[in-house]
Formats: structure tokens, sequence, C-alpha cells
């Protein structure tokens, strides 16, 4: 029973950690990623739906990136959902047939804002850690009537070294992208 309550808030912890991972990705450090216009929703037929599943993305150069899209008649939505992101900070330009996204050169101001934003993504991923680890002690101590006190302590303290350890993984993660967002 506490291994299944483990094993669970493994799991989801696990995937907390890859959300976060997902999120630093998505901010931008000197070249332009098609993993930045993942998250950018474009208004198709009245749903928000991904950039990714309407147009294909390539790198034209380091700070230039071309899109496709796939339906043309969806070119002006496209760029309208590129233009009103604001993380993004991309010139927008179309000629017809793909657009082009052209991301400014990284001030050292710019730079500082996405390790600040990069910080509270980090943040909110811990919180998210945390509350998965609450989930589980809450269950773990709904079983104590069941199993014992002194189970219910050693799963305890294992969901301990587990969050822990996760908590440790999305630092590490944090580490690892400021110095990207930092490196000139």
């Amino acid at each position: 029973m506490i291994s299944d309550v483990l094993a669970e808030a493994k799991e989801k912890m696990s995937k907390a950690v890859e959300v976060a991972k997902d999120d630093f990705a998505n901010v931008r450090t000197g070249r332009a990623n098609p993993a930045l216009f993942q998250k950018v929703l474009v208004e198709y037929y009245g749903a928000p739906t991904p950039l990714e599943q309407l147009a294909g993305m390539q790198n034209q150069d380091a700070r230039t990136l071309l899109i496709t899209p796939y339906d043309k008649s969806a070119l002006k939505d496209i760029e309208k959902a590129l233009v009103a992101n604001p993380n993004l900070g991309a010139n927008v330009g179309n000629d017809g047939e793909v657009i082009r996204a052209t991301l400014p050169e990284l001030t050292e101001d710019r730079r500082k804002e996405y390790v600040k934003l990069v910080r509270t993504k980090g943040e909110d991923a811990k919180v998210a850690i945390r509350n998965i680890r609450r989930k589980a002690k809450d269950d773990m101590d709904g079983l104590k009537s069941e199993i014992g006190e002194d189970e219910v302590t050693r799963g305890e303290k294992e969901l301990e070294s587990v969050t822990k350890a996760f908590v440790d993984a999305i630092d590490e993660a944090l580490r690892k992208k400021e110095v990207e967002l930092l490196e000139v």
C-alpha cells in the first residue's frame, strides 16, 4: 500500500520535472529554435491550435526561424499569434508563402529577465512537487489504522528522500539553464 502511494508520487514528480525542463527549453538562449514556438497557440477555425500542428519550422540562420504553414489560409492567423506573443519578442514578417520570425539580439537586461522567468518556472515546479508530496503524505496518514504507524513513518521518510531528489533535479536543470542564458 505504501509502495503504491510512493510509486504514484514518483511518477507524478517525474512528470513535474519533465514539464519544468520543457518550460526551460521554451525560454530562448541565443539561437532561434523551433522549441521556442511550441507553446504558441494560433486561433485556427475558432479553436486554439499549437503552431507546430499548423506549420513546419526550420532555422534559416542563428536568429531567424522560417515558418511554412501547411494551409496557406492560416498564414495571417499564425502571423497574428506570433506578434501577440510578448515572450518571444520576435520581428515577424511574411511574403505570402512563409513567415520569417527574427529574434532580436539578447541584451544583458533581457538575459536577466529570462533568468528571472526561468527561476519563477523552477519555483512553480518545486511547488507542484511539494503538493504531490503533501497529497502522498495525506494518503499515507489515512493508512495508519490499517498498516501501523511504524510503516507509515518509514514510508514518509522515503517520500522525503524521493521529494528531495526531484527538487534537486529541478535545481540542477535550473542551474544549467541559468548558465546557458547568461553565456554570451
